[in-house]
């Protein structure tokens, strides 16, 4: 890696590389030059390899990138070349949602258990995961070696859980409440606020009207 620092806008892009990147490799395309990916994903030819020279660029003048190595590059820096134990927390509707998402995962990742305070869901199943009692959330997360916390309860609620998630040892939170967390420094999160996302599809759609509306004002001069 040649720099020490990564931008979050950088790592951010990384995903949607692999995403293409597993596309293409479905299609049997073997090498790719940036300003092909450029034309496909949207990104700037200069964008691609920027964020890409980051970790060391791995493409080469005159072939471009190899798809197969670069989706393998990509998959270590992301830390996908490895498989992360995984407890939800909340089994509502939106937990419920999460664990059947989960169950999609083709590897790195393994759902282990479903914690919940209502004793009527205790022993039941959601989408084949066992819900366990949450009263033994801390205990669980010890044993199994749990690598990351979900937690999908609500904002009251949701700091005491990654209070108790991080006092049992996981690496990660990935939290769907609506209220950001804080964590100490050796844990890293991510707060998922959907309603953030909602708000700038909002945006982005008035803003396209403000434009045709004001191209649609000049063509009437």
């Amino acid at each position: 890696m040649k720099n020490a620092k990564i931008s979050n806008a950088v790592i951010n892009r990384l995903p949607r590389y692999r995403r293409y990147l597993i596309e293409l490799e479905k299609k049997g395309v073997e090498k790719i030059s940036s300003k092909e990916f450029s034309n496909l994903i949207g990104y700037t030819a200069s964008q691609i390899r920027q964020d890409l020279n980051n970790f060391g660029g791995f493409g080469q003048q005159g072939y471009g990138y190899s798809i197969e190595v670069l989706r393998s590059e990509i998959d270590a820096i992301l830390g996908l070349d490895k498989e992360y134990r995984m407890v939800i927390i909340g089994a509502g509707n939106l937990g419920n949602a999460i664990t059947k998402y989960t169950h999609t995962f083709k590897r790195g990742f393994k759902l282990c258990g479903v914690f919940e305070i209502r004793k009527d869901l205790i022993g039941k199943n959601l989408d084949g995961t066992e819900i366990y009692d949450y009263e033994n959330i801390v205990d669980f997360v010890e044993k199994e070696s749990i690598d990351i916390g979900i937690i999908c309860v609500n904002r009251e609620n949701a700091q005491e859980v990654a209070d108790k998630l991080t006092f049992a040892g996981v690496s990660g939170i990935w939290n769907f409440a609506r209220t950001d967390i804080e964590v100490p420094r050796h844990v890293a999160v991510e707060n998922v606020q959907l309603s953030d996302s909602l708000h700038s599809l909002a945006y982005h759609m008035n803003d396209i009207k403000k434009k045709e509306a004001k191209e649609a004002s000049k063509n009437h001069k």
